[in-house]
């Protein structure tokens, strides 16, 4: 029972620890460029001009998974039932490669979309 306390302790820790280094150093190096004279505009994010939104990206990628997933399982099918092959392997190997290349679709169609 101690074990899982001390474990679930470290992990927080663990967390706490990289956002303090995160926000520490992050403050640091900004007080140290306004030291030098940088204007503080730099540090405000602001909106990109040529950005596609967050949300069409989102659905894009999301579609482009499921569809690949889809596909994925229709060819495992095909491949345990014509071909004889083990279920066990097709259906986990034709998911992860199809579901890798509608990933790779999305990523490319994201960067057209934000081209335009």
């Amino acid at each position: 029972m101690g074990g899982e306390i001390i474990i679930v302790a470290l992990v927080f820790g663990a967390i706490f620890g990289v956002f303090y280094l995160y926000f520490s150093t992050r403050n640091k190096e900004r007080l140290a460029l306004i030291e030098k004279g940088a204007d503080a505009s730099i540090f405000v994010k602001g909106k990109r001009e040529h950005t596609a939104p967050f949300w069409k990206v989102l659905i894009l990628n999301l579609s482009l998974l499921l569809v690949g997933v889809g596909l994925a399982i229709f060819i495992a099918s095909i491949l345990t039932n014509a071909m004889g092959m083990d279920g066990d392997v097709a259906y986990p190997g034709t998911i992860l490669i199809m579901a890798g290349l509608g990933l790779f679709a999305g990523f490319t169609l994201t960067k057209k979309l934000e081209k335009e």
